[in-house]
């Protein structure tokens, strides 16, 4: 019985697992979507195109930060952008990811040693998020 409890509490831990995803400046990450966060992400070339089922993001330093995603989920997203700076402090926007596999470029013009993506929900008909706001 004890085994039993420990096994059910592994499995929840494991299924709360899922938490924002922070890529760094220079790294492009693909992943899929599970209760909102990204899951099963891994590394990936910054010229590679996202499987089925999967979102690419590569951020960048171009002229501030720059990020580029890539749905191939079929779904369109609302989701949470925020912007690291050096000292680990955040500030950050919600945006929005269409269902099309058509790269959307999002971009700050403040420079950011990372960003930090989580909070995606299935949304109707969204449009890329507006730029510097």
């Amino acid at each position: 019985m004890l085994r039993l409890a420990l096994l059910g509490l592994a499995a929840i831990s494991t299924a709360s697992a899922a938490a924002p995803l922070t890529i760094h400046t220079g790294e492009s990450w693909a992943f899929s979507i599970r209760d909102g966060q990204p899951v099963k992400a891994h590394r990936v070339a910054a010229s590679a195109r996202p499987a089925r089922g999967e979102i690419e993001a590569t951020v960048s330093a171009l002229a501030g930060t720059t990020m580029t995603l890539t749905n191939a989920t079929g779904t369109a997203f609302t989701y949470r952008a925020e912007l690291v700076g050096a000292s680990g402090k955040a500030t950050g926007r919600t945006c929005a990811l269409p269902a099309t596999a058509t790269p959307v470029l999002e971009y700050w013009p403040q420079k950011a040693a990372a960003v930090r993506l989580g909070g995606f929900r299935p949304a109707k008909g969204a449009a890329a998020c507006p730029q510097n706001r």
